[in-house]
């Protein structure tokens, strides 16, 4: 739990910092070019990102367990094993490129804004490649080398680029495009360094197409898993791009920008908890397992609804910041944060579900995002139909989220119950009794002129939840999360020295 609570303790700072980085990138990209041309960005970078995960052949989780078994292969260093999932992804990344360089209507839908948009499928590979390496910093629990390159490098660069670039005579039609490559390589630069420096580089290395074609097949149900898991979030963008305009599009990705702190908490402790689980399994201890998922499940759903509070009460507020005319998003911010927060317990049974009932988690994660498709098209096409604007498309799709990630929670933590015969639940009422004084004193600041509600009413209704959070739902078992150094942690696992 020590190790737990420190891994997500840093990861949680860092998408905090992330948070901070990005709405420098929202406010510049909105102002400065316009609600069409974020949405066609936006509708493109959903491509991007699910084309990425797959061709990170699902070794965000499963190079833990890979690294787990070569552990007991003599002579391998485990920089190679690395080397190999790298390897198959370049390969495979190479192939996505080429797909959507002669299908350019994927990635965009509506059209580009510039010749240099299409130069952002040459993320492929350095997104799914820094996946890799910081799965593999997370094995030896470096948690603040994803900091680094996810919260700090990644967004700040994307934030100064897109500025600096719109000024720049010849580049400035192409600045979202730009910007967006600048920092996924910035990033990729960032995890390889520090990469390098734990495991060093491979020794007597080689391709092993055998291998590799094993572990390509034995990985297909984890790329299932992590492109559905991140297809729910992605879904929406996608569908909307197809069935409405950029605008609706641009209104969207910007509520789905600023609730992505409560999304990323989940992913904070996900790194670090599934080498925990890994090792756990190999010695058949579901009894511990299903205490770290309650817990965990509690740590996340616990912070995701303060934060959320925190976001959704001044709505308006918020979504003023990208301009006039995205305030007409507020409805959809206020769902997709809800979506978020009921959605804590899927992603948790799932970093379990991935290992002991592979098949079977993939099953009902095609169940759910099919669910969420249909849905989606379902409202947009009412909310068209009856003719209501751009914001009710946006809120249609964020309320199917919402219904699908639910229903994914409820289903998953169900099987992940039963397999471990334990109970996994991370629900507690403390959540209602810290919600109640959080509301309150959030809608006596709504009363406020708009910077006073963003400047003195954010923090206040944070600061609110968070005591009686603190008082009446945090056990001292709750509290490790808050704490250094309260237990000696489990030492990192040491790499296998060749004979």
């Amino acid at each position: 739990m020590a190790t737990l609570a420190r891994g997500g303790r840093t990861n949680t700072l860092g998408f905090v910092i992330r948070l901070l980085g990005n709405i420098p990138f929202l406010f510049i990209g909105y102002r400065l070019y316009g609600v069409d041309d974020m949405g066609r960005f936006a509708a493109a970078f959903v491509i991007i990102e699910i084309f990425a995960l797959i061709c990170a052949l699902g070794e965000k989780r499963g190079l833990a367990q890979r690294l787990t078994e070569g552990a007991e292969e003599e002579g391998v260093p485990q920089s190679n094993l690395v080397f190999d999932g790298m390897l198959a992804s370049l390969i495979v990344s190479l192939a996505a490129m080429a797909i959507l360089l002669v299908f350019p209507v994927i990635i965009f839908p509506s059209g580009t804004s510039s010749d240099f948009d299409m130069w952002m499928v040459a993320a492929i590979p350095a997104f799914a490649l820094t996946e890799i390496l910081l799965a593999a910093q997370a094995y030896r629990y470096d948690i603040a080398t994803t900091v680094r390159a996810r919260a700090v490098v990644e967004p700040w660069t994307r934030s100064i680029a897109v500025g600096a670039l719109f000024f720049v005579p010849g580049l400035s039609e192409g600045g979202l495009a730009l910007a967006f490559l600048a920092s996924i390589y910035a990033a990729l630069l960032v995890a390889l360094w520090s990469f390098l420096r734990t495991y060093s580089l491979p020794k007597a290395w080689r391709p092993r197409p055998r291998y590799l074609g094993k572990m390509a097949v034995r990985s297909l149900p984890l790329v299932g898993a992590d492109v559905i898991e991140r297809g729910t979030r992605l879904l929406d963008v996608f569908l909307l791009g197809q069935f409405t305009t950029p605008a609706a599009v641009g209104i969207y990705f910007f509520a789905k920008e600023i609730a992505s702190l409560p999304q990323k908490l989940k992913s904070s402790f996900e790194p670090i908890l599934s080498p925990v689980i890994t090792k756990n399994l190999k010695i058949g201890n579901m009894e511990a397992i299903a205490a770290q998922v309650r817990q965990v499940g509690f740590w996340i759903i616990a912070l995701q609804l303060g934060i959320a509070l925190m976001i959704a009460i001044p709505g308006e507020a918020v979504m003023g910041l990208g301009g006039p005319a995205i305030v007409g998003g507020t409805g959809a911010l206020a769902l997709l944060l809800a979506a978020e927060v009921v959605a804590s317990m899927a992603v948790v049974s799932e970093s379990v579900l991935v290992y002991i009932a592979r098949k079977r988690n993939l099953a009902i994660s095609v169940g759910i995002i099919t669910l969420q498709a249909v849905l989606t098209v379902a409202l947009i096409l009412l909310a068209r139909h009856l003719e209501l604007g751009e914001g009710f498309m946006a809120a249609g799709a964020a309320a199917a989220l919402f219904v699908a990630l639910g229903v994914s929670s409820l289903v998953k933590s169900l099987v992940l119950k039963t397999l471990l015969k334990a109970p996994v639940s991370n629900w507690r009422w403390a959540l209602v009794w810290a919600t109640g004084p959080a509301v309150v004193v959030g809608f006596l600041f709504t009363l406020l002129p708009e910077w006073a509600e963003l400047l003195f009413g954010v923090p206040a209704i944070l600061g609110t939840y968070l005591i009686v959070i603190w008082k009446r739902g945090f056990d001292d078992a709750d509290k490790v999360l808050f704490r250094k150094n309260v237990v000696p942690a489990e030492p990192p696992p040491e790499p296998v020295k060749p004979v």
